[in-house]
């Protein structure tokens, strides 16, 4: 199964490369767009639950590196949560 990774940067301009099990992830970012905090936390969760389903039907379990992942991003996005104008870009898809 193809794997991707993404680069995000978080509102403080720290940077985060994050992994998905499947390209899924291409459906749901564009480098080099900015997401209101709250869509990009949404998009990254529809996809990685995505990604970790394809995974289930592909192997028969899902994929615990995408849980992982979404865990650690929903984590950092709580830093960022008491600003209104908080946004993630994400500066590139491979």
């Amino acid at each position: 199964m193809p794997v991707m990774h993404f680069t995000v940067r978080w509102p403080d301009g720290s940077e985060a490369d994050c992994y998905s099990p499947s390209t899924v992830v291409g459906d749901f970012f564009v480098p080099g767009e900015r997401y209101a905090l709250h869509d990009f936390v949404e998009r990254a969760r529809e996809a990685l639950h995505i990604g970790s389903e394809r995974v289930r039907e592909k192997y028969g379990f899902a994929c615990s590196a995408a849980l992982d992942q979404l865990a650690q991003i929903e984590h950092a996005a709580q830093r960022f949560a008491a600003q209104p104008d908080a946004a993630v870009t994400v500066l590139a898809l491979r």
